[in-house]
């Protein structure tokens, strides 16, 4: 999409309000060209007072992966996105993106379009490093070893940081929540690394080191106060530039601004924590992975604010209870979360290496400590290593006192968030879990990290994915992947026409949305039930609605999916199935047959020539699935395509077979389907 194409766009879902920031806005940058508006001088820090740390101390040795984390560090190997211990050096070029090698300009950083690949690469790869989540890790590492290299390397890394990117110049003074995320690893580092009174800090060398620290903060401050996210773009983004100030106002109280910045954030804070989160507990962005995001920062600007005396509201706190209670509620019995909508895999700050790190798990333990809630405990599983950073042996301790429930019960209906669960034996080795999504497509009017996935549902059985959202994959660069990956096309539902229920209107931006609307959902007795309808399709020129049923037999372990498109002509349909990776896929009279680990899924329907399969598929684009950020696999995907004229019922016929034998022990002597399971259907 040209520049040009891109503005007219975003001018369309702006009101007037809106204009006339963004024409102070622009005004704002070019007249700091000439310097108005920037600092001329940082004024001095006054360390006689400082905060408290909200960090706890170490203890015992360094955690599992901690030391190799570190010590990959020093020796240049980092960790980007999709690039895995790639040699950038140490220090790194700050200013080079790992992925494409693109150097990034050195002007005035606000009038750098960071949104072209020509100029400064892939932005997320060049924005990733300066976080400074690397900067936490050696500081940890430090904490629990005392091994003075990792306390020099942070030393190392910071200074070389502040030589090659001065204010306000370059890449890394353009988005006010990069700043704010590094602002919060700053001050865990700072804490981590013994505060105003660090060792780092002995001598005169020591002195400029900490005076450059200092201003690089206030530095930061003021560039956030003065660039804050509103109107359609206040989502996530002003609510992490609050966490920045906040967090860095409590930190560093060292200038006569602090008390004006911090009030500012907490107050800007609590107000964002009701206006984003719905009330029953959903980001009302409609991404998973960023209610997870918003989530730790409100945990850690509570744990900062009771650390310095500075309280949130029992809203505040109870409306991030909520949000775990979604979370709990959608982690199937295996730990995994449907993919729904945006994720970018970042990370507040890290303070966990384990492999098989959970954010979702590491938060529900998190909130199990903080509201004394043992469900949430069952649902975690451990203690993480996060949390004895964030919590401590006392933390610890209040974890070891809750006595987890034997039996999981979740909250079936989120209706203001726009999610309703149907299954059973939720948590046992045989459960049944189905998620179905009837959500706005985002928040605000661009919606910017929703997905065209109304009516969608994914699937698990005894803990196995079957039925998934694919992911994302990309954001800022290859267009036809990032607007594949948040296509109708990518989600479990109907397709009409070739053409998704919302319209694109940039990687960030949707014109034209689709409203979903609850017509019934009965969790309970021996048939559940959910039934909703979209209107994404009204703007066709024959306008189309369509209706989806799901019955749940919960006697029979059986679902059968009833996809109703009212209309009045001739239109092309297309439903789409797409299965986790683990799954082998045959098809075979008619039936589709979805082998996992332990249990199974039958799918059959009998629209159009009958079912294909897309596996890693390029033209079309099919069959593909994404875990994390720029990396993605192959999956099978089931399609029914075909023509619909007027009024039509798709049915679906899907039986599950949960937690019963191996795979092997379920395939026929030809491969095919087992002659005792053709009844079914």
């Amino acid at each position: 999409m040209t520049s040009l194409a891109w503005k007219f766009n975003r001018l369309k879902l702006m009101g007037g309000a809106e204009i006339v920031w963004r024409m102070l806005q622009l005004a704002q940058k070019r007249a700091s060209r000439f310097g108005i508006g920037l600092l001329a001088a940082t004024p001095a820090a006054s360390l006689q007072r400082t905060g408290r740390p909200f960090m706890a101390p170490a203890v015992g040795g360094p955690p599992p992966g901690l030391r190799e984390a570190a010590d990959a560090i020093l020796a240049g190997h980092w960790n980007v996105f999709a690039l895995r211990g790639v040699q950038l050096g140490f220090p790194p070029a700050w200013n080079r993106d790992p992925k494409t090698g693109t150097m990034a300009p050195m002007k005035l950083g606000k009038l750098i379009d960071y949104r072209s690949e020509a100029v400064v690469g892939d932005i997320k790869y060049l924005w990733e490093p300066s976080r400074h989540l690397e900067l936490v890790t050696l500081a940890q590492a430090w904490r629990a070893t005392g091994e003075q290299r990792y306390a020099d390397g942070a030393r190392t890394l910071l200074q070389s940081w502040f030589e090659q990117c001065p204010y306000p110049r370059g890449v890394h003074w353009t988005s006010s929540l990069e700043l704010a995320v590094r602002l919060l690893n700053w001050s865990v580092a700072w804490q981590l690394l013994g505060g105003a009174g660090s060792a780092l800090f002995d001598g005169a060398d020591g002195q400029r080191f900490q005076r450059q620290w200092l201003d690089s903060i206030y530095q930061h401050c003021h560039f956030i106060r003065g660039y804050f996210s509103r109107h359609s773009s206040a989502n996530n983004h002003l609510f992490g530039e609050y966490m920045g100030l906040f967090v860095a106002s409590l930190t560093w109280p060292c200038w006569p601004e602090s008390a004006r910045w911090q009030a500012l954030a907490r107050r800007g804070l609590e107000e964002e924590a009701l206006r984003q989160n719905t009330a029953d507990g959903v980001n009302r962005e409609q991404a998973v992975y960023y209610q997870h995001e918003v989530m730790d920062m409100m945990l850690l600007c509570h744990l900062a604010g009771q650390a310095n005396g500075v309280a949130f509201s029992a809203g505040y706190l109870q409306r991030l209870e909520k949000l775990a209670e979604f979370l709990a509620a959608l982690l199937d019995a295996g730990g995994h979360m449907p993919m729904t909508g945006d994720a970018d895999d970042a990370q507040m700050v890290r303070l966990a290496y384990q492999p098989d790190w959970s954010p979702y798990r590491s938060l529900l333990a998190s909130c199990a400590v903080l509201f004394g809630r043992a469900d949430f405990k069952r649902k975690a599983g451990g203690f993480d290593d996060k949390n004895a950073w964030l919590f401590g042996a006392d933390g610890r301790a209040r974890w070891e006192a809750l006595r987890a429930p034997a039996q999981e019960q979740p909250r079936m209906a989120f209706p203001e968030g726009g999610y309703y669960l149907l299954g059973q034996r939720f948590g046992q080795a045989d459960e049944v879990r189905l998620v179905a999504d009837c959500a706005p497509l985002g928040y605000l009017s661009i919606a910017a990290h929703g997905h065209a996935d109304a009516l969608a549902f994914t699937l698990s059985l005894g803990g196995e994915e079957f039925l998934v959202d694919p992911g994302t994959y990309a954001y800022h660069t290859q267009k036809a992947w990032r607007d594949y990956f948040r296509s109708t096309a990518a989600h479990n539902t109907v397709c009409v026409d070739h053409q998704d229920q919302s319209e694109i209107g940039g990687n960030f931006m949707w014109l034209r949305k689709a409203n979903a609307r609850l017509l019934a959902h009965q969790p309970a007795g021996a048939v559940q039930r959910f039934e909703g309808e979209h209107d994404g399709y009204q703007r066709l020129a024959d306008p189309v609605t369509h209706r989806r049923l799901v019955e749940f037999d919960t006697n029979r372990n059986t679902v059968v999916v009833k996809d109703i498109l009212q209309c009045r002509d001739a239109h092309h349909v297309a439903l789409h199935w797409h299965l986790a990776e683990g799954c082998h896929t045959e098809i075979c009279d008619g039936v589709a047959r979805v082998l996992g680990q332990r249990s199974e899924l039958q799918l059959r329907c009998a629209f159009g020539a009958g079912a294909e399969l897309l596996r890693g598929s390029d033209s079309p684009i099919g069959g593909w699935i994404s875990r994390k950020f720029d990396e993605k696999s192959a999956i099978d995907t089931l399609r029914w395509q075909g023509t619909v004229h007027g009024t039509t019922e798709i049915v679906t016929e899907l039986r599950l077979l949960v937690n019963t034998t191996p795979a092997a022990a379920r395939v026929g002597i030809n491969g095919g389907i087992d002659n005792s399971l053709r009844s079914v259907f």
